[in-house]
């Protein structure tokens, strides 16, 4: 930029102004066209689509076809490209040996957790291994009785293989649990012996797949369980084997093809089933979203064998759970945007008999946990949680007490009334501990996340930003004490916007390392997420989803009025549905960014629901096939609305060969439309592994190693010297 500037001001004493602008373009786009030139070449096929009479032409088609050489070869060449320019940012190799140190160096964690006959079972990760692996504790307060049930890494030493999910039988005596490949959550169902480790001969094929995941639950006698599957290969044409998953009953010792289909014929073509096993083992509960829009339906196994159906999708009922006392207890969103909870009988399963236990408060209700006596409710106020404390009648009792700005996962039910919660924040890693209503005390156990992450020196600061429709927007500043709000602070504003998605309060030792580089890191808690609720939620999806992307560009520009940094100091990121919120706004918002890190994100919004997961996003995003949904997504879609001859600010686009959730077309194409359009000297780069899919799965090699790119990127965009020269 200082070329521009020498060259614009000595033409400025002898040139007239009309030539003095036409040299200063020629200049720009001299400069521009040589960084142009550097990047891989793209050839353009164009092709034209018509939508409701509106005429969509594109030249990138062909990129969506990973199997053909030609685009093989591209991504090589991008990928070489992209390397080449991490070759010179000089502070990579210390920040990926920092990143190493913070993740790595006495770091462990669990999560995960599930309580059966004494046994604590969770999922520890504990880097540098390449996969968490699942363990079996007696005491949490004791380490020493920790001993490793499943581990991936001894199954596969490559470190490809990873967990989908897991369930213990109910006599803590085997757990199934799906395993899947490079990334790909396209799981197969083992059995293994808690006691010995050893597996057992079943196995079942296509029990899990993005978007829908999959699901177990063991029957009273666990001499079998019930499971999610999708079509085996010849049951269902071949564009439909990743929908239409349904639940099977299977007999330990038997082969799978003689499994019992239970129920989901009649379900939608997108459906998502959770099965949960009620105390006894004598209930089943499935419960079945449409899609990932936010409407549920539930489903019961009874004793007599047979399933009914409990709620319908109109019903607004978004979350079902088993209690000790012979009941169900549910969400309830009708006429309740912020939900009410209900309890209703096993014995008299008809909806219009409940009756509300918990109303409607100002705080959202996002999960609960029934005990003997008391209900343990996790409420949201904007992003952050609180946990509170009831009777089984709704009569409210002592809070429990948590940090504040933190937030706490759905609790792990001990026996009795006594539970175990994680409670973490931006400051301090995620700790478990057991909470006793008897006495009100919280004692922390030994399952706290170890770290070497210190934030003594940092605090956390909320503000709330008017959005364009005036619309007031959390954010959660973190930061050092005493940083001067003097516009030089390299900032990186981070945000998702989708789904109903709390985006609450999280430790991440990469924000340690962001710190110690002089960054700023903001998290937006924007419409389409559900931090006020459904109406929050709703007020940014389907065709009203242009709100998040407002909300965002909001927070931008306060955090640049407000002195916390400028245009070419501030950066964003985001990924899968925060991918393309940080792709529509650097569309839509050029000018306000040095740098954009596009993780797994959808770009092209025209095509999304044709390829891999997209169609179960229809019910979040819309469909082309309705005029008005179109109309709104053709608006924002990133990729048809670069604009040629702009100066786009320096962008990050990361994808993995085996994503099921967002197909790495999306990265490819918009990729090479910035890189034709673009007329900035900040690079457009393209970074794809072969190793891994949405990020789920990834080893922590990959994990390390795109964490180690994304910091060297927004050190060198945004000018960062680390280490600091003296």
């Amino acid at each position: 930029m200082s070329t521009f500037t020498h060259n614009a001001a000595f033409g400025r004493e002898r040139l007239p102004m009309r030539l003095r602008l036409a040299t200063l373009v020629l200049l720009i786009v001299s400069f521009a066209a040589s960084v142009a030139a550097q990047y891989p070449p793209t050839r353009q096929d164009t092709v034209t689509d018509i939508f409701h009479g509106v005429s969509v032409t594109e030249h990138y088609r062909w990129l969506e076809n990973f199997e053909d050489p030609a685009v093989k070869d591209w991504m090589a060449a991008q990928n070489a490209f992209s390397r080449k320019y991490f070759s010179t940012v000089e502070s990579r190799k210390t920040l990926r040996a920092e990143l190493h140190r913070f993740y790595s160096v006495e770091s462990s964690s669990y999560y995960s957790l599930k309580y059966i006959k004494g046994f604590l079972f969770a999922i520890k990760n504990q880097p540098p291994k390449q996969q968490p692996y699942i363990v079996a504790l007696t005491d949490p307060n004791d380490l020493t009785t920790e001993r490793v049930v499943i581990d991936p890494n001894v199954l596969d030493t490559t470190g490809q293989t990873s967990m989908d999910f897991y369930q213990p039988s109910s006599d803590a005596k085997l757990v199934a649990v799906s395993l899947s490949y490079r990334g790909s959550e396209d799981g197969t169902l083992f059995i293994f012996d808690v006691a010995t480790g050893a597996k057992l001969p079943d196995s079942i094929p296509r029990v899990n797949f993005p978007t829908a995941g999959g699901s177990v639950a063991w029957n009273a006698d666990n001499s079998g369980f019930y499971y999610t599957r999708y079509p085996q290969k010849g049951e269902r044409a071949d564009e439909d084997l990743h929908f239409y998953q349904q639940v099977y009953f299977h007999k330990l010792g038997t082969d799978f093809s003689e499994d019992r289909y239970e129920v989901g014929k009649e379900f939608p073509r997108i459906a998502e089933i959770q099965l949960a096993t009620s105390e006894d083992g004598q209930h089943v509960l499935a419960t079945v979203s449409n899609g990932d829009g936010g409407e549920y339906e539930h489903y019961l196994f009874t004793p007599d064998k047979k399933w009914s159906q409990l709620t319908r999708f109109s019903d607004r009922i978004t979350k079902a759970s088993f209690g000790v006392d012979q009941a169900l207890y549910l969400v309830s969103l009708k006429d309740t945007p912020k939900g009410q909870l209900l309890r209703m009988s096993l014995n008299e399963t008809e909806l219009s008999t409940t009756k509300p236990i918990i109303k409607e408060s100002q705080y959202v209700l996002n999960d609960f946990l029934p005990t003997a006596s008391r209900l343990y409710v996790v409420e949201q106020a904007g992003g952050p949680n609180q946990l509170k404390v009831y009777d089984l009648d709704g009569n409210q009792r002592p809070d429990v007490p948590i940090q504040p700005i933190s937030s706490v996962g759905k609790p792990v039910w001990l026996d009795g009334d006594r539970i175990l919660y994680n409670d973490q924040s931006y400051l301090t890693p995620p700790t478990w501990n057991i909470f006793d209503p008897t006495n009100n005390e919280v004692t922390p156990t030994a399952m706290k996340k170890s770290t070497v992450a210190d934030f003594s020196d940092a605090e956390v600061v909320r503000e709330f930003v008017t959005s364009k429709d005036g619309t007031k927007v959390p954010i959660n500043i973190l930061r050092k004490r005493g940083t001067k709000l003097d516009g030089n602070n390299p900032t990186l504003l981070y945000g998702y916007g989708g789904y109903g998605s709390n985006q609450a309060p999280y430790f991440s030792e990469r924000n340690r390392l962001w710190l110690d580089m002089g960054g700023v890191f903001v998290v937006a808690n924007i419409r389409g997420g559900g931090e006020f609720g459904d109406e929050w939620h709703l007020a940014g999806n389907l065709t009203k989803k242009q709100n998040v992307f407002d909300d965002f560009a909001a927070c931008a520009q306060w955090l640049i009025g407000n002195g916390y940094t400028d245009p070419n100091k501030l950066a964003i990121e985001g990924g899968s549905n925060g991918g393309l919120l940080v792709n529509a706004v650097l569309v839509q918002h050029p000018e306000l960014f040095a740098a954009v890190v596009c993780r797994v994100g959808i770009c092209d919004m025209l095509r999304v629901e044709l390829h891999s997961n997209g169609a179960f996003n229809v019910t979040e995003f819309g469909t082309v096939k309705d005029p008005d949904q179109f109309k709104a997504l053709y608006a924002y879609s990133p990729y048809h609305n670069v604009k040629n001859g702009t100066a786009y600010p320096a962008v990050l686009l990361t994808a993995g060969d085996h994503d099921g959730r967002v197909d790495p077309y999306h990265t490819r194409k918009m990729t090479a439309r910035l890189q034709e359009a673009t007329t900035s000297s900040r690079p457009i780069l393209m970074r794809t592994t072969s190793t891994t899919g949405h990020g789920i799965g990834s080893s922590f090699d990959e994990k390390l190693s795109l964490d180690a790119d994304v910091l060297a990127f927004l050190a060198k965009e945004l000018e960062i010297r680390y280490p600091a020269t003296q």
